[in-house]
């Protein structure tokens, strides 16, 4: 095991696998073997039961298909319209000095924090959990979309300039090629930003989600109910970021990703 030498995909795939498989018995050590109270901390057994009755009795496929529903909604809008506001930054620099120091103001305002004025504007139905996860996403993508684009090699458009190419086909045929890799980087990585927001969303106000399930299941200290949502999140996240991964390989094959 050397500095940034790369694995094989099948020795990744073992290492990634044999993490999980010692997570597990450490968890199954400390409950079976009465480290920790049942209480604050269920077993993997009984977690794996209350999660079959989630799925089969309490209709847990419907809540985890609104959650789903909102974090891809609320994600895909502020995606449209953070990347043409973030290429037009990162390219032009007056507009930058124009937006940045609102974007850089806005990005450190905890979503959670506008859900009561949320609440207030939208209601507590689907605009209000949408616009907590646009809010969360929004200027973030913002930001990292123009320093991907800023951060492209001067050679290349001094290249282009050369070459005859006018401003738009810098933009269209330099800038966006350069930085398509990292913009789509960016993307798998604030989604999972988003799952953070539409838990917090559906806390307050929601009568349906993974979220809402998890504030029932604490009012009933139902803690393998609570544990099975987290790992229900975890699954979701881990196979949209595989996804995301294998997409991105194929799409960008020139990217080290």
């Amino acid at each position: 095991m050397r500095p940034l030498q790369p694995t094989s995909p099948r020795a990744r795939v073992a290492l990634g696998a044999a993490f999980f498989v010692l997570f597990f018995a450490l968890w199954a050590a400390v409950t079976f073997g009465g480290v920790v109270p049942k209480v604050f901390l269920a077993d993997p057994l009984t977690m794996v039961r209350s999660g079959y009755d989630l799925m089969v009795n309490q209709n847990f496929a419907y809540d985890i298909g609104m959650t789903v529903w909102r974090v891809l909604g609320g994600f895909a809008i502020a995606a449209l319209l953070a990347v043409p506001l973030g290429v037009m930054m990162g390219a032009y620099k007056p507009v930058e000095a124009f937006f940045e120091p609102f974007v850089s103001f806005a990005r450190y305002l905890p979503a959670s924090a506008f859900i009561p004025l949320l609440i207030l504007w939208a209601g507590i139905g689907e605009a209000q959990k949408l616009s907590v996860i646009f809010i969360g996403s929004f200027f973030q993508l913002v930001l990292m979309f123009a320093v991907a684009v800023g951060n492209t090699r001067r050679d290349l458009v001094e290249a282009a300039y050369t070459l005859g190419a006018l401003d738009r086909g810098i933009v269209t045929r330099v800038l966006l090629p350069s930085a398509a890799p990292e913009i789509a980087e960016t993307l798998r990585m604030v989604l999972g930003w988003a799952w953070t927001y539409v838990i917090v969303a559906e806390l307050i106000g929601a009568s349906s989600g993974i979220g809402h399930m998890i504030t029932d299941s604490q009012a009933l200290l139902a803690t393998d109910q609570i544990i099975f949502g987290i790992i229900v999140i975890g699954v979701i996240g881990l196979v949209t970021d595989l996804a995301f991964k294998a997409l991105n390989r194929k799409l960008f094959p020139w990217a080290r990703l």
